[in-house]
């Protein structure tokens, strides 16, 4: 009787996780949409040597994050909660409110809601930079632009 050889999992060390650089133009684009491709990428799901317990990710800039959409009527539907921790501290806001006065923030709360809840979805969560504006710090790196199908709607209401 023959006993099958094992073969061992791979799993990458370190130094050999190879990170690339993302540019995302928001301008258009489904929040929804565009968030969980970000995150995809963030998370490194979209490498072969994607393993769940280390950070295997790449980096992505996202500019004009003020001109993102939202479809139907969601906008003004849902809501963000914050809480101060305080008794009666909820604070409450539409996400139009939300993405008018920091649209930044709003796009970022969006994304790293979709990474794991731990320290390691907080180191993910460092590799993105989300500015309101089309300009960013980062031309150094030469980032790559990532386009995500289905992101991208006509131009009409946010």
């Amino acid at each position: 009787m023959k006993i099958a050889q094992q073969v061992k999992t791979y799993s990458p060390k370190a130094s050999e996780i190879q990170r690339d650089w993302w540019i995302v133009d928001a301008d258009g684009m489904t929040v929804g949409r565009m968030a969980t491709e970000v995150a995809r990428i963030l998370r490194g799901k979209h490498k072969p040597t994607f393993t769940p317990h280390m950070d295997t990710g790449d980096h992505v800039v996202i500019v004009n994050a003020g001109k993102v959409r939202m479809t139907s009527d969601k906008a003004e539907r849902q809501l963000l909660h914050r809480h101060s921790g305080y008794p009666g501290g909820l604070r409450t806001r539409t996400y139009r409110e939300s993405l008018d006065r920091e649209p930044a923030d709003t796009l970022r709360a969006s994304i790293t809601g979709m990474l794991p809840k731990n320290r390691l979805g907080r180191q993910m969560a460092t590799k993105l930079k989300v500015y309101s504006g089309p300009e960013h710090p980062h031309a150094a790196q030469s980032p790559k632009p990532l386009e995500i199908p289905g992101a991208t709607r006509e131009l009409g209401t946010r």
